[in-house]
């Protein structure tokens, strides 16, 4: 096999195959968006106080709960931190 017919026919395995990884790549970030919320932590998913996904009514209550902590005195923030912190030891987790 000549020099020439082995560089062609590389250019043309390459050719042939780059298109197949890029559909690989495109059908795993959709895959990722949905699947990722049931993998377990230990495996490398969400950690349980990750906030809610955009788009959900759980990321609308959550926006508008950290927008009325936003709004407080940072006294009246930090003593109702301290009563959730004694009020729940250990943390519920994400909701």
């Amino acid at each position: 096999m000549s020099m020439r017919s082995r560089s062609l026919s590389i250019a043309a395995v390459v050719a042939l195959l780059a298109p197949n990884l890029a559909g690989c790549g495109t059908v795993n970030e959709k895959l990722s968006a949905g699947v990722g919320d049931y993998v377990p932590q230990w495996a490398g998913g969400l950690p349980a106080d990750a906030p809610p996904r955009p788009g959900t009514p759980q990321y609308d209550a959550y926006m508008r709960e950290r927008e009325r902590k936003r709004l407080l005195p940072a006294a009246e923030r930090e003593k109702e931190e301290q009563a959730q912190k004694g009020a729940a030891p250990g943390g519920t987790g994400r909701q």
